[in-house]
């Protein structure tokens, strides 16, 4: 049965939306209500529902209630814009990420490329926020964003440009097929997933989604302490829940993506089923697929929580001098010796 293209695009919206949604709500459950609870020797949230489990559903209820504010002096059409370019900015993201042979929304034969360009544009709608909320802190927690993030996305390229040697392709599916076919001294029984062979792109690359996700030790430019929220501050009620979904959300694909670049993404060793190629992959992996890399993605998201919770925030010249004089340096010498062995072996 061929389906027209408005219903395909019909289908890559819902599909999107479930994709961006269902982790963020999966995230907060598990890591932000319950996991820090026990980290912490204390239950968490318990009341609403079984085990506290509708505390979610609450928690969106209650912000939808609340009264959209903006400061009088804000430049008001811009204020309001600015956490949709951070929500868009995510659900961008997750159109380049294959969930199965069959089954993703776009196949870019840049997948890589077009997946590190779009992340940069979270760094507009948090530098508007900022500037439009009339607010010094807002103000300064933007800026403090935006050389955060300029900092951190350049080892986060550099972590990735190892994959792409490696692989031979800036293609997702590429990525994981080849991942997932591969050897290592000629053995096949775990195929080649990245973080084997690119284990130190693979500590960058999670290294600079902390800082890209301003979570601790790198929440500069929230730092509750000094900056009242930074560039949130002033936002209330439905705008402040997207910044929120916005957060958790992005936690989430950045896993995706990071389990497709060096976690094999949705496949397992082809060797184990007999299978030699994407074509003879069976069609229950369109459906076992997205299972196998949502529970990549929960394990990369339960490392980002753990040292969200775990480490105390840096001084922000601390911060540009670990971007700059520790994690560029060590990316860039990973890309020269994967390029090194890729020619000699």
């Amino acid at each position: 049965m061929s389906i027209p293209y408005w219903g395909q695009s019909l289908l890559r919206v819902l599909g999107g939306i479930v994709a961006v949604l269902l982790p963020a709500g999966t995230i907060v459950y598990l890591f932000l209500f319950k996991m820090m609870s026990f980290m912490q020797s204390r239950l968490g949230p318990m009341e609403a529902g079984p085990y506290g489990s509708m505390q979610l559903f609450a928690e969106v209820g209650k912000w939808l209630q609340k009264e959209d504010l903006a400061p009088e002096k804000a430049d008001h059409r811009i204020f309001k814009m600015a956490p949709l370019i951070v929500l868009v900015s995510t659900f961008l993201l997750v159109a380049a990420i294959p969930f199965g042979p069959d089954a993703w929304l776009t196949n870019f034969e840049a997948g890589v490329f077009y997946a590190l360009a779009v992340s940069s544009i979270s760094v507009l709608g948090i530098l508007v926020a900022g500037w439009a909320s009339a607010n010094k802190y807002s103000l300064l927690g933007g800026l403090r964003a935006a050389g955060q993030l300029i900092a951190y996305e350049l080892p986060m390229v550099l972590a990735v440009i190892g994959v792409v040697i490696q692989a031979g392709s800036m293609n997702m599916q590429d990525i994981v097929v080849a991942q997932n076919t591969g050897e290592i001294f000629g053995l096949s029984l775990i195929a080649n997933p990245y973080v084997l062979t690119q284990f130190i792109g693979f500590v960058v690359f999670m290294i600079a989604i902390q800082a890209e996700l301003t979570q601790p030790p790198f929440d500069m430019p929230i730092a509750e302490s000094e900056l009242v929220s930074g560039y949130m501050t002033e936002y209330s009620g439905f705008r402040f829940l997207i910044f929120f979904i916005a957060e958790f959300a992005t936690v989430g694909v950045f896993s995706l993506i990071a389990s497709v670049l060096f976690l094999g993404g949705w496949g397992i060793p082809f060797s184990w089923f007999d299978w030699a190629g994407l074509d003879d992959v069976a069609d229950w992996m369109n459906v076992a697929g997205p299972l196998i890399l949502f529970t990549k993605m929960i394990l990369l998201s339960f490392i980002i929580m753990w040292v969200r919770f775990s480490f105390p925030r840096f001084r922000e010249d601390q911060l540009q001098r670990f971007a700059w004089k520790v994690l560029i340096p060590v990316s860039i010498a990973n890309i020269v010796v994967t390029a090194i062995l890729k020619v000699a072996v």
